[in-house]
């Protein structure tokens, strides 16, 4: 399975483990220390979408042919790996959920060595039904035992997360990410967005979107016509198009979010770079209290917390 199997190499040389987050469209592995220090690290675009027609396994085995993992060492995977569509399919947990039973849940591969694949957790209301994968590994990852409150983990599809005394209560969803891409590749507004404007940065133009969302002014279907009206007819600029349409669409998730789990409460948000930072600022400006953690440094995380449920034995 690796360039040094068979070696013979102790735990405390070899690692305690390997963490993968595999998601739709990328891969990413460490091979741990006990200590929760990374000790190499693989990355590639081979996500779900990729595995369905190259597989799994031989996908896996390349990664950590590059980790120089031992053949013993176990392999603990979050994300999309445990998609029904996935290599294996590790069923929803249901909320209420604890967090740090999250690895009981773990699903176990049919394949050579240990390899085991977190759930994900399903709101199994008929009324609000709501899912998520990988984004609970994360969470896992960034809160304390016991914490309360909120945690928000922009993306593709959004995540707003209300935990109590650790578990996940509630969760709700924003496709968000996904509608700014239709938008702007598929819609009216692809006129109204330059060329080269993203990322998106904080502006003027972002945040009287975002207030005007958040405040109600803002219906947003009719809010997203008005952007490429107001440029028509020349009281806007279309370099601004890509904030305000950024601002229309956040602040419509977080009136959602606050029309949910209440308004002003301080919160854990997830992700990084350039979204991150706008995500960070808007909440800010909006009155939040905000603690941000990298999206990357809580997946891994997450995974060793679950790790450490599993295999005890190689953490002492």
């Amino acid at each position: 399975m690796g360039p040094r199997a068979g070696s013979g190499a102790s735990v405390s040389e070899d690692g305690a483990f390997v963490a993968v987050d595999w998601g739709t469209s990328s891969f990413r592995a460490w091979r741990m220390a006990a200590d929760g220090t990374p000790l190499a690290f693989s990355r590639g675009p081979e996500g779900m979408l990729h595995c369905a027609s190259a597989g799994f396994a031989p996908v896996l085995r390349q990664h950590l042919e590059k980790l120089g993992a031992t053949e013993g060492l176990p392999v603990l995977i979050s994300g999309m790996a445990g998609a029904k569509q996935g290599w294996v399919e590790a069923p929803y947990l249901s909320t209420p959920c604890r967090l740090d039973r999250l690895h009981e849940g773990a699903v176990r591969v049919d394949t050579a060595g240990d390899v085991r694949i977190l759930p994900g957790i399903a709101h199994r209301d008929p009324a609000w039904p709501e899912v998520m994968r990988g984004e609970e590994t994360q969470i896992l990852g960034a809160i304390e035992d016991g914490f309360s409150g909120l945690v928000c983990v922009p993306g593709t599809h959004s995540k707003w997360v209300a935990l109590e005394s650790g578990s996940i209560v509630g969760l709700t969803s924003f496709m968000t990410g996904e509608l700014f891409s239709v938008i702007t590749s598929h819609t009216i507004l692809a006129h109204a967005v330059e060329t080269g404007t993203l990322p998106v940065r904080p502006s003027e133009a972002f945040h009287q979107a975002l207030s005007a969302a958040v405040s109600g002014q803002a219906e947003l279907s009719s809010a997203l016509f008005r952007l490429r009206a107001a440029q028509l007819l020349g009281f806007e600029q279309r370099a601004d198009g890509a904030a305000r349409l950024s601002g229309l669409l956040i602040g419509s998730e977080t009136a959602g979010a606050i029309r949910r789990y209440g308004n002003k409460q301080a919160l854990r948000l997830i992700a990084s770079g350039d979204l991150g930072a706008l995500y960070e600022d808007a909440l800010e400006h909006l009155g939040y209290e905000v603690r941000a953690d990298d999206a990357e440094q809580t997946a891994r995380r997450g995974l060793i917390k679950a790790a450490k449920g599993l295999w005890k034995e190689r953490f002492r």
